[in-house]
């Protein structure tokens, strides 16, 4: 009598995640926590919240912890004693957990902070999971050799951008004619720019459609994010610069979309939950389950469309100046822009002022830097220093403000 051999049961992957106390990194660990046999988690970082990194690694039982800031380096030490799992602290250990061996890594470290954690996941010719578009923004072209050169596959998590990744026909660019990003509008959708000169933070913080952090929330606020995502899109994608449009989609429910040469656009959809672009890349090349609401489009009635605003909204059209300038142009924006936000979140500086801040920034760069901020730029070090002198003269202009 034959048997039938017993279904192959997979091997856990191993899973690091960069930046696990924010919200991209504590949805992905809700999805590890909910398939525990699927994964086990090689580290964890954190910048300094470090009470939320002892919970997540109690949780998901990583070899290793660490906490970015060396001054909350105890309380990691002493809310992990007898759990058996390393830590350490340093920005530097943060570098070193990205360069552990894992097969799948997370880069969700917000800002330019997650550029060498990120670049240095890249260079160990891992899957990378990446959420930090900053670091395309910044490095496009240079995380994209390490990419080539590491044979490192890299998955975006943005929603956008794994919407593509999900329709994109990547055997045959030559049939897409253009890429759309969608935008939700952000809460100043149909405000006046009276209202937005005059705009809270707490106001710009409450998205009408996803729960994000401080930083991302703001940029989408201002369509800094969508600029962003323009840039990103142009990395990761065999597309031109003027195959990249946008479209205001109030109803987040198409994420993105991609036309071809024949007429059809394929669109991916779904509730807008971080979570299910997260477990798309997480159990990439298959799918996991995700526990998010599941898409009814007849409660839904109606998709809507609009054009952006780019009078309202003058952050998109800042971000495509910077994509066409290339070089170092779009670091100095997203340097400006960072500045920008973290200024109007103190309230040193009015919601308006955060894109005129990046305005008056690039202008600034591309007289003093004398061509330095549009040639290609070779390396970290290189990057690193467009970044400072963008943010020195972000904050030299806030201060005139």
């Amino acid at each position: 009598m034959s048997r039938t051999a017993p279904y192959p049961i997979p091997s856990r992957k191993k899973v690091t995640i960069l930046g696990a106390t924010g919200s991209v990194g504590r949805s992905t660990i809700d999805l590890i926590v909910r398939n525990p046999h699927l994964y086990s988690v090689e580290a964890l970082t954190a910048h300094t919240n470090v009470d939320q990194l002892i919970t997540a690694a109690k949780q998901v039982k990583p070899r290793l912890a660490v906490i970015g800031n060396p001054e909350k380096y105890m309380a990691l030490r002493d809310g992990l004693s007898g759990t058996g799992i390393e830590t350490a602290a340093g920005p530097h250990t943060v570098q070193e957990a990205a360069a552990r061996p894992a097969d799948w890594i997370m880069a969700a470290i917000v800002g330019a902070a997650g550029l060498a954690p990120t670049l240095t996941a890249v260079a160990q010719g891992r899957t990378v999971a990446i959420a930090n578009k900053e670091c395309l923004v910044c490095a496009g072209d240079y995380l994209m050799d390490i990419v080539r050169r590491e044979g490192a596959t890299l998955l975006p998590v943005d929603s956008e951008h794994n919407a593509i990744f999900q329709v994109f026909d990547g055997n045959r660019p030559q049939g897409v004619e253009k890429i759309t990003l969608t935008a939700s509008g952000g809460p100043f959708r149909t405000a006046s720019l009276d209202q937005m000169a005059v705009a809270t933070p707490a106001q710009a913080l409450a998205h009408p459609n996803w729960r994000m952090g401080a930083k991302i929330s703001i940029d989408c606020a201002t369509y800094m994010n969508k600029g962003l995502e323009i840039i990103e899109a142009y990395h990761l994608f065999p597309v031109k610069k003027d195959q990249i449009d946008v479209v205001v989609h109030p109803q987040s429910v198409i994420h993105s979309m991609v036309s071809y040469v024949d007429g059809s656009v394929l669109a991916q959809m779904a509730s807008p939950d971080m979570r299910t672009p997260i477990a798309y890349a997480l159990g990439w090349p298959d799918r996991l389950p995700a526990p998010v609401a599941k898409l009814d489009l007849v409660a839904l009635g109606q998709l809507t469309f609009e054009t952006p605003d780019l009078c309202r909204f003058p952050a998109l059209r800042l971000a495509k100046e910077a994509l066409a300038q290339g070089g170092g142009a779009p670091a100095v924006l997203n340097a400006a822009n960072e500045v920008a936000v973290a200024g109007f979140l103190a309230g040193r500086i009015g919601f308006l002022n955060i894109a005129q801040v990046v305005e008056q920034t690039l202008g600034i760069a591309s007289k003093k830097m004398m061509g330095h901020g549009t040639r290609p730029l070779s390396g970290l070090e290189d990057i690193l220093e467009v970044d400072a002198a963008g943010r020195a003269y972000a904050n030299e202009y806030i201060q005139q403000l």
